[in-house]
């Protein structure tokens, strides 16, 4: 299918499928002169990589769309052109990954950034050495606070030292989120299956793991509130927890209580089944690692034990009959019953499940959630002239796409035609700048929000990868 969708492409310069009704693909621009890289000149970037740059070559020499590949060039090595920070003390890498525009470093985003050059990191020295300085860094942040998402680059304060909770001068935020505990095993896991390198993972790396778990246990609440709670003196409803910053009451069933989502917004249903799909995977990921690395059974059977606990109440809790499309996994729910049906486009999502490892693309559970989250009865899934996808109430007003929803919907995909009809999509709303934004108006792409997230930029890289170069 792919090497026929190139054909279209070639001999016609536009993408195969289309847009929605009422426009069509924006036809490709004589020669790829017309498409000036909007790269940082080299002595501006803050992480070059050989590899990365003979691959973005590789990739763009396979695409025969010159907005496309342009695209590419932008988007993919973003994260490394403008947001890593490495250092060595005494040979020990150190990398510190801001978001882009905001000038701190979340756990989960670091990890997402810098996900898709992972594939590479035996080919290029310098970029393993990358990847264990994340893995260093992401372990000490855990150690400085496993309730926080996100970090300074030192103890330099914060705009939310406000915030009731308890802050510490190394912390950007303090917003509890489970996913920000299960990206760095994310990173570890993979890098260790990949490379086979153990230098990252000394005591300390396996003392802040053994944190992750304590945490975890915490905000089961099975015999009490735990000692988490967060309030913020703010007119958006979103960034605070009600009931004295422990958020709504939950029924101890075994689920994990994230008091925030991915988004940084408050959950409503404080057990966020995306999330907690996302730690089951993560934590016998975890056991896998304490067995071979650590030999130590005892602890890996606290963390299979947990995702076992975790697994069962999914099954129980999370799956629900909708109204209209049998049974799907829920959002969020409670424990007592109550659960909340809808899709937020940050990852992990309802959607994004199969790509984190969580479930099978094919499992007839996923195809039903999926079809829910990408119809109108997700309140969340907006449709435009221009594009259709999955916002959230992050952004603070409807109608906002995020491009983050249309490259996880490609990516999850089993359809060809869907994952051309998304790249479409893309290709006609970066609104000219050659970049993946946060979020876009459906009917007016120059509506847009953050010029600058690289963890979209990056993603989108990777689609295209995914895409051309297999």
């Amino acid at each position: 299918m792919r090497e026929t969708r190139r054909s279209f492409i070639k001999k016609t310069g536009v993408l195969a499928t289309g847009l929605l009704a009422g426009t069509s693909s924006m036809p490709a621009k004589d020669g790829m002169e017309k498409f000036k890289s909007n790269r940082p000149p080299l002595k501006d970037r803050k992480f070059t990589s050989e590899i990365i740059e003979s691959t973005i070559e590789r990739v763009k020499g396979k695409i025969d769309h010159p907005e496309l590949a342009w695209m590419f060039e932008n988007c993919f090595p973003n994260t490394l052109d403008t947001t890593v920070t490495y250092t060595e003390k005494e040979g020990i890498p150190d990398t510190f990954i801001i978001t882009g525009d905001i000038h701190a470093m979340w756990l989960r985003d670091s990890t997402a950034q810098v996900w898709p050059y992972l594939q590479f990191a035996n080919e290029e020295k310098k970029l393993k050495r990358l990847f264990q300085g994340l893995i260093n860094r992401q372990a000490k942040c855990i150690a400085i606070d496993p309730y926080a998402n996100a970090f300074n680059n030192g103890p330099k304060g914060s705009e939310w030292e406000s915030d009731y909770t308890e802050m510490k001068p190394e912390l950007h935020e303090r917003k509890w989120e489970i996913d920000s505990l299960c990206y760095p095993i994310r990173l570890a896991y993979h890098f260790w299956k990949r490379t086979g390198d153990r230098t990252c993972f000394e005591t300390s790396w396996l003392d802040s793991m053994k944190l992750v778990v304590k945490t975890f246990r915490e905000q089961q609440r099975k015999e009490n509130l735990g000692p988490y709670s967060f309030m913020r003196n703010t007119t958006r409803p979103g960034d605070t927890q009600h009931l004295s910053g422990y958020g709504y009451h939950v029924k101890p069933v075994g689920l994990v209580v994230s008091s925030f989502r991915p988004s940084d917004d408050a959950s409503i249903f404080p057990f966020l089944i995306p999330s907690n799909y996302f730690l089951v995977t993560s934590m016998r990921q975890l056991a896998e690692m304490v067995s071979v690395l650590y030999e130590n059974p005892v602890f890996e059977k606290e963390c299979r034990d947990l995702a076992n606990e975790v697994a069962t109440a999914l099954e129980k809790y999370a799956v629900s009959e909708h109204l209209n499309f049998g049974k799907v996994i829920a959002f969020e729910v409670d424990g007592f019953g109550n659960k909340l049906f809808m899709d937020d486009a940050n990852i992990p999502s309802l959607l994004s499940l199969p790509y984190l490892g969580c479930i099978a693309a094919d499992d007839p559970l996923y195809l039903n959630t999926r079809e829910f989250v990408l119809s109108e009865y997700n309140p969340f899934f907006y449709k435009g002239t221009y594009a259709e996808g999955i916002g959230g109430p992050h952004t603070g007003w409807h109608d906002q796409i995020w491009p983050m929803s249309i490259i996880m919907r490609a990516m999850t995909s089993q359809d060809q035609k869907e994952i051309d009809r998304c790249i479409d999509m893309l290709l006609a709303t970066h609104a000219d700048t050659g970049f993946m934004h946060e979020s876009f108006h459906k009917d007016n792409p120059a509506k847009f929000t953050r010029k600058w997230f690289a963890w979209a930029n990056t993603l989108f890289g990777e689609l295209i990868i995914n895409t051309y170069d297999t």
